[in-house]
């Protein structure tokens, strides 16, 4: 299986982008957008100067436990850049969904609660609600984290959407929203602790 097809199967339709998406990234952004790949792993992401976009983290069920995503979190974190993500929020009847956001509470991560975020899937035309996770590694604000989703958004997901997809994406003001006050839930604060064997 090639590594398109393991993404392809691991995350959900909503929130893929399509192989010639992803390709002309490789091929026309090859500066920005990055594929690091494993046998065991799949890791797709955007480097800019001031921070570190994870597109898409995949790691096989069989090599989970072995420590590969922290060994791949930890290479991003060398680069000593806030990371930036996307995660669903939890479903309780995808137990996928808690398991991701426990490694990435236990990898150090924090809940942008002051960012909301919904886009509208070109593959499905439903709004989907996703959260961000970031690291930040000099305290970075929020606010900053927003700026950074902004520019993201424009140079990583939209990119040439009209000439790959026959649409657009929705504008950036539409999709991402910053409430100073913050008032979401945090994400990891109801996260129910596997049961130690």
């Amino acid at each position: 299986m090639n590594w398109y097809d393991k993404l392809k199967e691991y995350f959900p339709v909503e929130e893929m982008k399509s192989k010639r998406h992803m390709d002309m990234l490789l091929d026309e952004k090859g500066d920005v957008y990055y594929k690091d790949e494993g046998p065991h792993h799949v890791l797709m992401y955007a480097e800019f100067a001031s921070f570190v976009f994870i597109d898409y983290l995949w790691v096989s069920a069989e090599s989970r436990g072995l420590g590969i995503g922290h060994k791949l979190i930890e290479k991003m974190k060398q680069k000593n850049k806030p990371i930036i993500l996307e995660v669903e929020p939890i479903d309780y009847d995808d137990t996928d969904t808690e398991k991701r956001l426990r490694f990435y509470r236990r990898e150090g991560f924090t809940h942008a609660q002051s960012i909301g975020y919904t886009r509208r899937s070109l593959a499905t035309n439903e709004d989907t609600d996703l959260e961000i996770l970031y690291w930040a590694p000099n305290n970075e604000s929020e606010k900053m984290i927003f700026e950074q989703m902004k520019k993201m958004y424009e140079t990583i997901h939209t990119y040439k959407d009209e000439e790959i997809y026959g649409k657009t994406y929705q504008d950036v003001d539409e999709v991402l929203h910053y409430d100073e006050e913050g008032n979401s839930q945090d994400l990891f604060k109801n996260l129910t602790d596997p049961k130690k064997a």
